[in-house]
């Protein structure tokens, strides 16, 4: 479903700020995912399949009628951003330049960063992280990407900036499974955090923002986390 070239309704402003994080340069890193074995505990049962939400996710994601499209995505990206932001938050200690030297999401898997003059970095995944929170809030905060003012029509490049922030935050979500699920299952928080993710994902379809490729990766280079998206898929948890 595309989302341009419409009109929105009113819609009030709200604010997340990015967390702080603690460096605990000292601690061990953690395992990836939490795997014991070669197969990570997130993609195991019973942490797979733990949630609070059963049935279809397509079912929450559709558009309400009455609602602007352009305004349901804008209104969900900010939902999603804050959560995962605040799942990061609690979480963050264990995310170190020493325990995370690199943002990955797999074995063979790291994410660059591009550099506003368009160069690409390899950047310690807490520092990656930083930057993307801190580049959506800075977008959040912007009236000119994020209106918030009655009959203020949204801008032309809405679209491809909430695509790019859609890759960002999926990022986030699969360095989250690959390198730290271990601290997700220590609080328990596993069908929460499976929950928020099976829904950025239905989201991201029913809206044309997940690229196929960003969710499985390359032969060579797979997202670990593109395997927890076919499990639910054929579970029948994310399409119809």
């Amino acid at each position: 479903m595309s989302f341009f070239g419409k009109t929105r309704a009113p819609r009030g402003a709200r604010r997340s700020p990015t967390p702080s994080r603690k460096d605990s340069a000292g601690s061990e890193p953690p395992s990836p995912g939490g795997a014991t074995s070669s197969r990570p505990l997130y993609l195991c049962s019973p942490f797979a399949d733990a949630a609070l939400v059963k049935g279809n996710f397509k079912t929450i994601v559709m558009l309400p009628k009455y609602v602007d499209i352009m305004e349901w995505v804008a209104v969900n990206m900010f939902d999603f951003y804050t959560n995962l932001n605040e799942f990061y938050g609690v979480i963050n200690e264990a995310c170190t330049q020493h325990s995370c030297p690199s943002m990955s999401a797999g074995p063979s898997l790291n994410y660059l960063w591009t550099n506003q003059g368009g160069k690409q970095a390899a950047l310690p995944a807490p520092t990656y992280i930083d930057y993307v929170m801190s580049s959506i809030q800075n977008l959040l905060d912007d009236e000119n990407v994020f209106p918030t003012k009655t009959n203020q029509a949204f801008h032309p490049s809405f679209p491809a900036t909430i695509r790019t922030v859609y890759r960002q935050l999926l990022r986030v979500f699969a360095h989250i499974y690959h390198a730290h699920y271990q601290q997700i299952l220590h609080l328990r928080s596993e069908p929460h955090f499976n929950s928020l993710f099976a829904h950025f994902l239905a989201f991201g379809r029913e809206y044309e923002l997940l690229e196929v490729k960003d969710i499985r990766g390359e032969s060579n280079a797979p997202v670990g986390v593109g395997l927890l998206w076919e499990r639910w898929k054929e579970a029948g948890i994310l399409e119809s």
